[in-house]
């Protein structure tokens, strides 16, 4: 085997493992209604398109830093606060990308289960062409700072790609949950 024909067997995985990740979550959607998609069936804040639009925003962004690196993602704190004000909870404002963070797991007045969906696709349709012509797979880029990364720390495309495969998978598992208490059934 050359080693054009495993790099492209590797890409072959990675996808087939992504949508197989992708599938269990959309799956929970199926046959329900905007009003469903967006009910908060447990004593979390989490409903089923807010998921779905989070797993996409998460998609997006990691795709975007695995081609631009830490450029693509900022975490900027507005003049004057701190990740300890942030963690603490008395930061006077919030960054943009934190409240965005919020909405994104909420279905919003005018949303829809199909919009949400459709915006999912068109997000994987970009990512699953970055991921068959980005040249190098082992191609690595500086976390951007925050809190949650260790100092210093690098992530390859490839390790990009596990995190997007994880972060969909326990999404997955979350949207089971809150589908089956919706109303009894699950994705499976």
């Amino acid at each position: 085997m050359t080693m054009t024909t495993a790099l492209d067997a590797e890409r072959a995985d990675l996808l087939a493992e992504l949508a197989v990740a992708r599938a269990a979550l959309t799956n929970t959607t199926r046959g329900l209604t905007d009003e469903q998609a967006g009910a908060r069936p447990t004593v979390s804040e989490l409903c089923l398109g807010g998921l779905i639009k989070h797993v996409t925003a998460c998609e997006e962004g990691w795709l975007r830093f695995a081609v631009a690196g830490a450029s693509a993602i900022s975490y900027d704190l507005p003049d004057g606060v701190t990740w300890a004000d942030i963690e603490a909870g008395t930061a006077r404002e919030l960054p943009s990308w934190l409240t965005d963070r919020v909405t994104e797991f909420q279905m919003l007045p005018g949303e829809t289960l199909a919009g949400i969906l459709e915006r999912y696709a068109e997000v994987a349709a970009h990512s699953e062409k970055v991921i068959t012509t980005i040249p190098d797979l082992s191609a690595t880029h500086p976390l951007p700072a925050a809190p949650w990364h260790e100092p210093g720390s690098a992530w390859s495309v490839r390790r990009v790609l596990l995190h997007v495969i994880a972060e969909t998978v326990q999404h997955a598992g979350h949207a089971d949950i809150l589908r089956e208490t919706i109303d009894g059934q699950t994705s499976t």
